[in-house]
């Protein structure tokens, strides 16, 4: 259990700490000197039980407000000291509403020195704390009397941290990936750069890989510290220090996080639910410049409310807060807001989307969705953004918003009976309504076949705009292949059929194709290009063209461009004597090689071969191609063509006698 204090400066935190802890946190030669501490201070309190409750001793003096927050962030459990002479004071209550803005809800609030003042005095700052605590979340915890220096109250307030120690819950380490603000980062000679903070999530060992963010550092971890010892494990809820390689103090410091490279992701721009303190004077208006305190950073910013409005003293609404510079964030983190001269704190609040968009903040479906990200567990959220069926859930950004490593995700996924759409960017929908588009879709392929007998197929496009307009292209597409894959549609030169669907199959086509087969067939391993076809076959270009065209999307025939048609049988030929040259030649065989074993000239040899490429039959590696895959299933099965016959050597007596010369000039 990690405990902060809390007050104005001068009311006997640090001393208070040393009393329990026998720990001095005043480490500066300056805190020494001015007897007042200016950064954070850290004590260990190793109990019998063998728990061990860390203390983090904070600045009261308003300058040093932002050392305060760095120290307070992480913590479960707020000591709240008041001096008993000098009661509640500014600090006081800047620390305390400090405390309620990041949802504390236990602690202790002690009255001190109180060897100074008279019973009754003591009384009436007990009362002035219980009142001002009342509109907290730290409302009704005790409010304790001690002196450090005669040691009054301090055996009771002992007592009362070993209790909640013994009542603490440890946040749990396991399903999240490992994440630590950093608070302090220094150099120590023969083992270089150290930092130390406060573990957040997840947990880390020696030799783990992690990245600064947001600068995106790769780091290395060492070794590992707690309470000055050597571990091998450090997790969520401890304090720790970590030896790290790959970094050094230009590249690493307060403000910073450790984390898996799975949840590095900085991010200027956060949809954040804010609150405005009660005791301030004026609302907070669109656009103001203010500090914004998340975790151990420190960044400027403004602050973007919709409709250019305005959050009165004591409301809340939900706001963007656009940052000068990135962060790290992540789903529930709380923060801070100080005013443009960090004198004041104004209010704070809650990350709800940390990666938010710039644009169409204030749709129906973007309001629907911050809704979701209000509810109190990833379980709530997962379902309720799941109830906008048409769009789904982007599961990699729901993963990294609330750090869910990929078994504790697929965990969630399972209970939440998700269908994930897509491979690199996966979308997560509800499995009925998958099960449900997919019947759709190809109900929706044969109603279309039906009204356009004609057409080979349907656009995807189309078809997506028909049936999930707000789906992801990609996913739709995924869901596609899926069918595809199946045997239950058919994607085929970027249109949608269903298997065994013929957009040639009307007595016109057939008419045609009875024609135009056999002057294909015939014309071997050249067929004429479309021009030549349609002269031969008497046809006008443009019909014959529509026809080939609309045939090739069936697949029976193949056009090699520029404007030659093959059946398919007839490229299965041209690339089973690709296949027995690659055979004889292990190196590789040439177009010239093709051209000579097919006996077609060398321009459409190449033309072939290029296509063959496309197709990934054959890959070109310099002049030579070799074979990539197999093309019976592709093409289908066929044996190689036979060799041109080569014309036979003239006899010895052929070749003396003169041949007669065809020049009308011949004398």
């Amino acid at each position: 259990m990690i405990i902060a204090t809390a007050g104005h400066i001068d009311h006997g935190k640090t001393l208070l700490v040393k009393t329990l802890t026998g720990v001095d946190t005043d480490r500066l030669p300056e805190e020494k000197a001015r007897g007042i501490s200016i950064d954070l201070g850290f004590a260990y309190w190793p109990l019998e039980s063998g728990t061990v409750i860390g203390f983090v001793d904070v600045p009261g003096h308003e300058r040093f407000i932002r050392n305060m927050l760095a120290g307070v962030c992480g913590i479960d459990f707020a000591l709240l000291v008041v001096a008993a002479d000098d009661g509640v004071m500014p600090q006081t209550v800047e620390h305390l509403h400090i405390l309620d803005l990041l949802g504390l809800t236990r602690g202790v609030a002690v009255i001190t020195k109180t060897d100074r003042v008279a019973p009754e005095r003591v009384e009436a700052a007990r009362a002035e704390v219980a009142a001002l605590l009342a509109p907290t979340r730290l409302a009704g915890i005790p409010v304790l009397a001690v002196s450090a220096v005669t040691g009054a109250g301090i055996d009771e307030l002992r007592q009362r941290l070993v209790a909640a120690a013994g009542e603490f819950a440890a946040r749990a380490a396991e399903g999240q990936h490992f994440r630590f603000a950093i608070d302090r980062a220094f150099t120590i000679a023969g083992s270089g750069t150290v930092v130390t903070g406060t573990v957040f999530n997840g947990a880390v060992a020696t030799s783990d890989r992690l990245v600064v963010s947001p600068k995106g550092t790769p780091v290395r971890v060492r070794g590992i510290q707690m309470r000055g010892l050597a571990a091998e494990r450090a997790q969520a809820g401890q304090r720790c220090a970590l030896n790290l390689s790959g970094t050094d103090l230009e590249t690493v410091a307060r403000g910073d996080w450790l984390l898996h490279e799975a949840i590095h992701a900085p991010t200027q721009r956060i949809d954040a639910r804010v609150t405005v303190l009660a005791s301030e004077k004026e609302p907070l208006d669109h656009w103001t410049p203010l500090h914004v305190h998340l975790a151990t950073a420190d960044v400027t910013g403004r602050v973007s409310i919709p409709q250019a409005g305005t959050i009165p003293p004591g409301g809340s609404a939900i706001v963007q807060l656009a940052l000068a510079k990135p962060v790290g964030a992540l789903h529930g983190d709380r923060f801070i807001l100080r005013d443009q001269s960090a004198r004041r704190t104004l209010g704070g609040g809650v990350v709800l989307d940390p990666f938010a968009r710039a644009a169409r903040r204030a749709s129906g479906a973007r309001l629907a969705e911050l809704a979701a990200l209000e509810r109190d567990s990833p379980d709530a959220t997962l379902a309720a953004l799941l109830d906008n069926e048409g769009r789904g859930v982007d599961l990699a950004r729901f993963e990294r918003m609330f750090n869910l490593n990929p078994e504790r995700a697929s965990a969630l996924y399972a209970a939440a009976g998700i269908a994930v759409l897509g491979r690199e960017a996966r979308l997560g929908v509800k499995r009925a309504y998958r099960d449900g588009l997919r019947e759709r879709a190809v109900a929706a392929v044969r109603d279309f076949h039906r009204a356009q007998p004609q057409a080979t197929g349907m656009d995807p496009a189309a078809l997506r705009k028909q049936l999930a307009p707000q789906l992801p292209a990609e996913a739709f597409q995924s869901l596609l292949r899926e069918l595809a894959d199946e045997r239950k549609l058919e994607i085929t030169s970027n249109v949608l059929r269903v298997p065994g669907h013929d957009a040639t199959s009307n007595p016109e086509d057939q008419r045609l194709w009875q024609l135009v087969l056999p002057a294909l067939q015939n014309a071997g391993l050249t067929p004429p290009p479309v021009a030549e076809l349609a002269a031969a076959l008497k046809l006008k270009e443009a019909t014959l063209k529509d026809f080939l065209h609309r045939k090739a999307r069936g697949g029976e025939i193949m056009r090699v461009p520029p404007d030659r048609f093959y059946p398919r049988a007839t490229l299965a030929t041209l690339a089973a004597t690709a296949q027995a040259l690659a055979r004889s030649s292990p190196n590789g065989f040439t177009a010239a090689q093709f051209r000579d074993a097919t006996g077609i000239g060398r321009s459409l040899a190449i033309e072939i071969l290029e296509f063959l490429d496309t197709l990934s039959i054959t890959q070109r590696i310099g002049d030579a191609r070799k074979m990539r895959k197999d093309f019976v299933p592709i093409l289908g099965p066929a044996e190689p063509a036979r060799a041109p016959a080569k014309a036979a050597a003239p006899t010895p007596a052929a070749a003396a006698k003169p041949r007669p010369s065809s020049s009308p000039y011949r004398r």
